[in-house]
């Protein structure tokens, strides 16, 4: 069977998974490098250098901001260990909702996805109704 050719049942083979692999384990570096940095720049940030109200007000802004932002990086951190995971049990790619497979040109934009564009838009419009 030539390389980068489904099989019958449409699992992706290995060259593809390695491919993913690299991908997720890019996107992890990126966000672990930006963290750090957001940490380092923080510990730049003294509270002696902030005299008045004004500053101090606009760095508990800052300061939330950034935790927020940890919080995001942090669940996507969570969704790419996910992933990873799954490549390496064999389920990578299959939807979590519907079980079906996720298009490989999904899983090349969003790698860490794990839901199909079908529930993935159910869910959107649940969310919408709800939120």
């Amino acid at each position: 069977m030539p390389e980068g050719v489904n099989d019958a049942r449409g699992h992706m083979n290995k060259v593809q998974l390695k491919k993913f692999k690299s991908l997720l384990e890019a996107k992890r570096d990126e966000i672990l490098k930006k963290a750090q940095q957001t940490l380092n720049e923080d510990m730049a940030l003294d509270a002696n250098d902030l005299p008045d109200e004004m500053d101090l007000a606009s760095s508990e802004y800052l300061q939330s901001f950034t935790f927020r932002l940890r919080g995001r990086e942090k669940s996507f951190l969570d969704k790419i260990d996910k992933a990873l995971a799954k490549i390496e049990d064999g389920t990578f790619g299959n939807c979590e909702e519907c079980e079906e497979e996720i298009t490989v040109k999904r899983l090349e934009a969003r790698p860490e996805t794990t839901l199909c564009i079908r529930c993935k838009e159910d869910q959107e419009r649940v969310e919408k109704d709800y939120g």
